[in-house]
């Protein structure tokens, strides 16, 4: 699936740093659901496009490390490309491989996202927050967030942590 354009509401967006719309790909990690049932990543999507930024691209692969290096790699080398989310595969399973794949495609492990994440998620769901591996990766000069795969965690993950601090984060990195 390609580009997706801002939805009209996109003028009461808060953020940190300037005035922009940033590109964002969408890659869902799931054995169970398809492109066409894949509500967390249509929610990813539908969050980003209401706070005025664009989807360039959107799929969903399976669980596994060689899928979603394929898919994210010739994302990330497009210089259209300036944030990506994951949503899916950061639980302890030995299913949940995004975190893994993240790890491999190397670049840095920004700590402080899956501290807050799993800070705010702890008020919503308790203790079972403390098994999240939800994560923020610096790749190839950009944002990749690998956010786990439910509803509840991709609204909790886009407007209390990304969404607010995106244009910020992407403007350092391009400095």
């Amino acid at each position: 699936m390609t580009e997706s354009q801002p939805t009209a509401n996109a003028t009461g967006r808060h953020h940190l740093g300037g005035e922009r719309s940033l590109g964002f790909v969408v890659l869902s990690v799931s054995d169970t659901h398809t492109e066409s049932d894949d509500p967390s990543g249509h929610l990813a999507r539908e969050l980003v496009l209401q706070a005025g930024h664009r989807v360039l691209h959107y799929a969903l692969v399976a669980n596994s490390i060689a899928d979603v290096r394929e898919k994210l790699e010739p994302w990330l080398n497009d210089p259209k490309v300036e944030a990506a989310v994951t949503v899916g595969g950061t639980g302890v399973s030995s299913r949940d491989l995004t975190v893994g794949a993240l790890e491999a495609m190397g670049g840095r492990k920004l700590e402080g996202f899956g501290e807050l994440y799993r800070s705010i998620s702890f008020g919503e769901v308790g203790p079972l927050a403390m098994i999240s591996r939800a994560s923020l990766f610096v790749l190839h000069g950009k944002p990749v967030y690998a956010l786990p795969g439910s509803e509840r965690a991709v609204r909790t993950a886009l407007e209390k942590l990304i969404l607010p601090a995106s244009i910020h984060l992407v403007e350092e990195l391009e400095r």
